[in-house]
């Protein structure tokens, strides 16, 4: 009786968790959106949108975050081998998804930095 309530609460965690996964990435997402538009509308300069690219960046990477999360949290209850295997190859995906995402602002935002420096 106590396995199956834990089974159930941790599904509804998983559930919980993956939902605030989804709800960061659909805001940034539609954060970026809008960001685009007006930048589109102000200016059509193609460095304008820098910023907005780093902004959704960041939230992908949380989004990431909370996705891993959820994957940590499925198999927190008598894993099997198959369910251990699938999330090593999900888990190695979303890292090296958010090394490389991670990789990406901080290059961006040196750009912006040194476009933004007085010039010497």
């Amino acid at each position: 009786m106590s396995e199956l309530w834990l089974h159930d609460a941790v599904f509804f965690l998983v559930r919980l968790v993956e939902a605030a996964a989804a709800l960061v990435i659909f805001t940034g997402a539609a954060i970026g959106f809008l960001k685009f538009v007006v930048g589109l509308i102000r200016q059509r300069a193609a460095g304008s949108f820098t910023d907005v690219r780093l902004d959704l960046g960041r939230f992908l990477a949380l989004g990431l975050e909370f996705q891993l999360a959820s994957d940590l949290l499925r198999t927190a209850v008598a894993p099997s081998f198959d369910e251990i295997g699938k999330l090593a190859a999900v888990a190695a995906i979303r890292t090296a998804l958010n090394y490389f995402l991670g990789r990406e602002i901080a290059a961006e935002r040196q750009e912006v930095a040194n476009e933004k420096a007085p010039p010497r």
